[in-house]
């Protein structure tokens, strides 16, 4: 499974996730809700054509909050607007898995678009913040579907640093990546 889109364990219970392949719950689908067009770009481009090589049937990527509407920017969305897509998607299709990709500072930690387990989380050690907003919001959706939900469908995502960071930190292993090679000496003047 690629990293980033395993998730963490709920507390009090432990997940396995070493089984390759969608089958392990029986859902060959996956739904990513995503923070912003290079999100988007990736899952659709890169994560997709790996993951239908592991078993999926059905990988894509939708922009959330402020970044449907184009024309706007702004960051994500509060949290209830974004939890409504996310019930609704998983009401929508009981064979699919839904996960979000955003960055942690980017979430809304105040007033009414707060993210759940955010302003708890920006009190605690680093290396705890994106786990205790992760279980926050897997509490939230699981709350929300009802006690028959199968919490293994929604595998909240949350990265410490923005996305486009992570593909400059390296700009030869990025350019061999892709597959092109002769964008390294660009890519390095963009970031130099």
């Amino acid at each position: 499974m690629v990293a980033g889109l395993q998730p963490r364990p709920v507390v009090g219970k432990e997940r396995d996730w070493r089984s390759p392949g969608p089958r392990r719950i029986g859902v060959s689908r996956l739904l990513v809700h995503v923070e912003g067009e290079t999100e988007e770009t990736f899952v659709n481009e890169l994560l997709r054509p790996y993951l239908y090589d592991r078993g999926y049937s059905a990988v894509n990527a939708r922009l959330m909050g402020n970044a449907r509407q184009r024309s706007r920017r702004g960051g994500v969305k509060g949290w209830a607007e974004v939890k409504k897509d996310i019930l609704g998607h998983l009401k929508q299709d009981a064979g699919r898995l839904v996960t979000t990709m955003v960055d942690y500072y980017g979430l809304p930690q105040s007033g009414n678009k707060t993210w759940p387990g955010r302003k708890t989380a920006g009190g605690i050690v680093f290396a705890q913040k994106a786990k205790t907003v992760e279980d926050a919001l897997l509490a939230d959706i699981s709350q929300g579907m009802g006690g028959a939900f199968n919490a293994d469908r929604f595998i909240p995502y949350v990265m410490m640093h923005e996305f486009e960071a992570m593909l400059f930190s390296d700009c030869e292993r990025f350019g061999r990546g892709i597959g092109r090679e002769d964008l390294v000496p660009r890519l390095q003047a963009i970031r130099d």
